[in-house]
């Protein structure tokens, strides 16, 4: 088996895990460098090189630089690794960005030139789902259709049906989550709601909402300050779940709480110009 196919080989498995890793990929050479164009490389959040191999230390400071900034914006970048000479003829600094490309300095005694097209590949957002109510398995097929990955937590006594969801919890017990960005909704109403709220609150989201009233949720989160849990982690789920959009049946609930994850989700992106869905 080839370096390449190799590589290619584990994107795909590390893409089904659902596991977040940068792509770096020689587009470029010029003069004696030791990896050619077309030379690629898994790069992993932790900075270590899990797959092939696109050259030594002359590149692979700043392609590792670029790797962590990429998983952390989820822009892709170019970066251009020259001699001194060609850096100062082009009238810019080791560490400069100009038009997309970032330049660093190769100080190896090759003076080849490099450029290394650097892609982050994320994990698609979670979407937990906590309960079996019609609005969740709504929830569950809109969000599916949204590019989401699905998780949803219920007693197996509760389903009557299969639900369209890529990972099933029985319970309530939120373990193993992939580690993408999460956003978390309990929409259990009635069967299970303190349970549910409980694992909710205790779980790392960008978004948490409970489906029901405003009085219920005051009246859940008075039994569970009363049983040591913080107000303050309680506090920060939307009750009730979704934009304001008059909804009335289970699907455009669950529409209008996509809209509404939706806005968290992109918070930002417009402004920035960022397309990738992260």
């Amino acid at each position: 088996m080839t370096k390449h196919v190799e590589v290619m080989d584990l994107v795909a498995r590390l893409k089904a895990a659902e596991q977040a890793f940068v792509l770096a990929t020689v587009v470029r050479t010029v003069s004696v460098t030791a990896a050619k164009a077309g030379a690629k490389a898994i790069i992993r959040p932790d900075g270590t090189i899990a797959a092939g191999w696109i050259g030594g230390g002359c590149a692979r400071g700043a392609v590792l630089k670029a790797a962590r900034d990429a998983l952390a914006d989820g822009e892709p970048r170019m970066v251009s690794v020259l001699p001194e000479n060609l850096l100062a003829e082009l009238g810019v600094k080791p560490g400069e960005n100009r038009d997309g490309v970032r330049f660093a300095e190769n100080m190896c005694p090759s003076k080849g030139t490099m450029d290394i097209f650097v892609e982050p590949v994320l994990p698609h957002p979670s979407l937990v789902i906590l309960g079996v109510s019609p609005v969740a398995l709504s929830l569950a097929a809109q969000a599916r259709t949204l590019g989401y990955h699905v998780t949803l937590a219920a007693p197996a006594a509760d389903l009557t049906e299969r639900p369209d969801a890529d990972l099933l919890i029985d319970g309530y017990g939120l373990r193993e989550l992939n580690q993408a960005r999460r956003f978390i909704v309990v929409s259990t109403q009635g069967k299970g709601d303190e349970a549910a709220l409980r694992a909710a609150v205790a779980t790392e989201a960008s978004y948490h909402a409970f489906v029901g009233s405003r009085r219920k949720m005051a009246a859940l989160r008075e039994k569970l300050v009363a049983q040591g849990i913080g107000a303050a982690a309680i506090d920060r789920v939307k009750a009730p779940a979704g934009l304001d959009l008059g909804a009335i049946t289970p699907e455009e609930i669950a529409m209008s709480i996509l809209a509404e994850i939706t806005v968290e989700r992109r918070r930002g992106q417009r402004r920035t110009g960022k397309g990738q869905a992260l």
